[in-house]
């Protein structure tokens, strides 16, 4: 069987206009759960099916992702657009609120969603992505620009695409295996699930415009403000990418926070550690 088949269900959607695919299982109040680069929904393999006991789980394929459908404009990957999505597809699912789940470019979603709609989050759930405010600050830095050095490589055309895709996309397996502290989290069939979706007809160039835009859009220059939705930020803290120093200060943007980290773990923190991740998230929710 493969491994993108489980206990959850294959189902699209249209949302802002676009068609979107997702996997969802389970009953009851509203969960979703946004990716990251260079991911897709099976991601959030280990956390669907723990989290289906109590909520209806959406696991989505962010627009360009997968098999969701990839418009071809550049101007179609900004932070807008991703929120009117996620809105989208909250009402399309016949519910007014979530509880919304994000990791990396979706946990930049999600932050920008829940100010954008307060009213339609009821719990905000972060995985190594800071605050946008947080972030901003950490690109004036010598140490975090380090870090960020792929975001403004990015910025080329044609060139990345073309080294991702070289040596059967071997930068993706790269980018797990070499990040990951615990090696045997990403099986083998777990690292061609990510190649096989980035292969997919014009699923890089989406997944790379994502960047392209990054410096025209409010990710890195907007003023915010206090966030009043409860928030609960999971961090990897041997994150190669976002550095541990991010997250300090949060508590200024947002008026209900927690913070859990977890050292000896990676940027892929639900991957890498699911049971202390999934545990987290219950005792956030009140679960047990």
């Amino acid at each position: 069987m493969s491994v993108l088949e489980g206990s959850w269900q294959h189902k699209y959607i249209t949302a802002n206009g676009v068609r979107l695919h997702y996997v969802t299982q389970g009953n009851g109040p509203l969960m979703v759960m946004l990716h990251g680069f260079p991911e897709f929904w099976y991601s959030w393999r280990h956390q669907i099916p723990e989290f289906a006991r109590n909520f209806k789980v959406v696991a989505l394929d962010l627009r360009g992702y997968n098999d969701s459908e990839k418009p071809k404009n550049q101007s179609a990957y900004v932070m807008d657009e991703f929120v009117r999505d996620v809105e989208g597809l909250i009402k399309g699912l016949g519910y007014e609120k979530c509880i919304l789940v994000g990791h990396d470019w979706g946990g930049a979603i999600a932050w920008n969603f829940a100010y954008s709609h307060p009213q339609m989050v009821e719990r905000l759930i972060v995985l190594n992505l800071p605050h946008p405010a947080k972030f901003a600050e950490g690109l004036r830095t010598p140490q975090q620009l380090l870090r960020s050095w792929y975001m403004f490589f990015f910025q080329l055309p044609g060139i990345p695409e073309f080294l991702i895709q070289s040596l059967d996309y071997q930068l993706i397996e790269t980018a797990f295996q070499g990040m990951a502290v615990n090696k045997s989290a990403f099986t083998q069939a777990d690292i061609n699930a990510y190649k096989d979706a980035a292969a997919k007809r014009g699923a890089l160039t989406a997944m790379l415009n994502y960047y392209r835009n990054i410096f025209q859009q409010r990710i890195v220059n907007q003023n915010w403000g206090v966030l009043s939705v409860p928030t609960l930020m999971i961090w990897g803290e041997n994150d190669t990418a976002l550095g541990k120093e991010l997250t300090y200060g949060t508590q200024a943007y947002v008026k209900d926070l927690q913070i859990k980290y977890i050292p000896n773990c990676s940027h892929w923190v639900q991957q890498e550690q699911p049971q202390l991740v999934n545990q987290y998230i219950r005792e956030f929710l009140g679960e047990n």
